[in-house]
């Protein structure tokens, strides 16, 4: 039988995803054609359908070639899609990482090189520096990724041990013109954070990359730390003229969710689309706000949903099962534990939450009850880390495949009933 709550926190995931979507986003937002060629290339996961976007609008002669996650690929009749590993990179990174950087070389002035640049990136473009290997990289993601770092800092850090990421393949390919065209997965939309900024320069000094790893407790293998004592800032003396613009951001698309909710007789807040943090805790935050609203009728009376966007993170205390947003989920389960009229759905737009193969899972007031009737501990699954196998016990995972897009999380929690009609 449907829940027509369930559906309702569908249909707005699926606004905010369909403002993400490729052609949408590139209409409008492309260059005029160059006197020389048009060099196409792009990295992340959404990069594929960017691509193939792309060859529906460019009125004139082109080439390129893009990287995205394995089964993410769109067939394009022109540009060349590669696909490698996310989120550790493998050997199939490295060689999509020298393809870009041969598509980029030998350019001249006249000649124009489009960046499709969206989430996922800096493990899809692994290149590491002289002194260091991909095992290197791979150890080097590992850390980052259980460390909870904020995506900011695990993208400065990855700048420092690339030879394509914080502008360095704008560099490559100067003196020809570089327009960065970014669908935005990073709280706060700073272009050079996305995919670790491959054609957007700017990168950290290692000393400053020092300070963000001492300052944060994050644990780096030794190989890294060691070539980070002597790390170069190793800017190229070829300066890229770059341009950049965000086609897609979390922003939209809860504008857009917002919309949905506001046609349906449902008031929309959205709380912010930059918020980071651990999930476990900001789903505390939210639980928060989501049971004084049900029993108070303030900030807002029911019926009314709360929006939020951005990237939570996990610190890895187990090696149990899940993403991100089932995290989320899972710890305001156990918040909202018998509590009436709140319902939620959290959803990576990417149709991935972390390696598993859902979006996200939905919650109400029953679920931790639920759990503990399939013989699930709530409180000690979230411990495990791990929230895929609690809700995937109770059915409640969110599945979609993959989107073809990627503005990071998606949270709405519904308050009240839907209105009638």
């Amino acid at each position: 039988m449907r829940d027509p709550k369930r559906d309702f926190l569908a249909s707005l995931f699926d606004a905010a995803v369909a403002a993400a979507d490729p052609l949408k986003a590139l209409q409008g937002n492309l260059p005029d054609p160059p006197k020389g060629r048009t060099v196409v290339i792009g990295a992340g996961k959404g990069a594929a359908q960017l691509a193939q976007a792309f060859e529906q609008l460019w009125p004139a002669p082109f080439e390129g070639v893009v990287v995205t996650r394995y089964g993410y690929a769109a067939p394009c009749r022109t540009i060349r899609v590669l696909e490698a590993a996310h989120p550790v990179p493998d050997a199939a990174g490295l060689e999509a990482a020298q393809a870009l950087k041969d598509a980029v070389r030998g350019l001249g002035p006249d000649d124009l090189v489009i960046g499709l640049i969206c989430g996922g990136g800096s493990s899809l473009l692994p290149d590491p520096p002289d002194g260091l290997t991909l095992d290197d990289l791979q150890k080097l993601n590992e850390a980052l990724l259980a460390s909870g770092a904020p995506i900011s800092v695990m993208n400065d850090i990855r700048k420092c041990f690339s030879g394509i990421n914080g502008g360095r393949l704008a560099e490559l390919a100067a003196p020809a013109q570089v327009c960065s065209l970014i669908v935005s997965d990073v709280p706060g939309d700073a272009p050079g954070e996305v995919a670790s900024g491959p054609t957007v320069p700017g990168r950290p000094a290692p000393a400053d990359v020092r300070a963000m790893i001492r300052a944060r407790g994050i644990v780096l293998p030794d190989r890294c730390l060691a070539y980070l004592e002597n790390a170069p800032r190793t800017a190229s003396g070829r300066a890229p003229q770059v341009s950049t613009k965000i086609i897609a951001s979390a922003a939209l698309s809860l504008k857009a969710a917002a919309d949905t909710a506001q046609a349906r007789g449902v008031k929309p807040w959205i709380l912010s689309d930059a918020i980071e943090g651990e999930a476990r805790d900001v789903a505390q935050v939210h639980s928060a706000i989501a049971l004084h609203a049900a029993k108070s009728g303030t900030p807002f009376a029911a019926p009314f949903v709360m929006l939020s966007g951005g990237e939570t993170t996990v610190t890895l205390r187990h090696k149990g099962r899940g993403g991100r947003n089932s995290e989320f989920q899972l710890s305001l389960a156990i918040a909202v534990d018998g509590q009436a009229g709140i319902s939620a759905l959290a959803a990576d737009t990417d149709g991935i939450d972390g390696s598993e193969d859902n979006a996200g899972a939905f919650v109400d007031g029953n679920t931790a009850s639920r759990m503990r009737d399939a013989g699930i501990n709530p409180v000690a699954f979230l411990g495990q880390n791990d929230a895929y196998s609690a809700f995937e016990a109770t059915d409640d995972l969110f599945v979609t495949g993959p989107t073809g897009t990627n503005v990071n999380d998606f949270r709405a929690l519904l308050i009240g009933d839907l209105p009638k009609g």
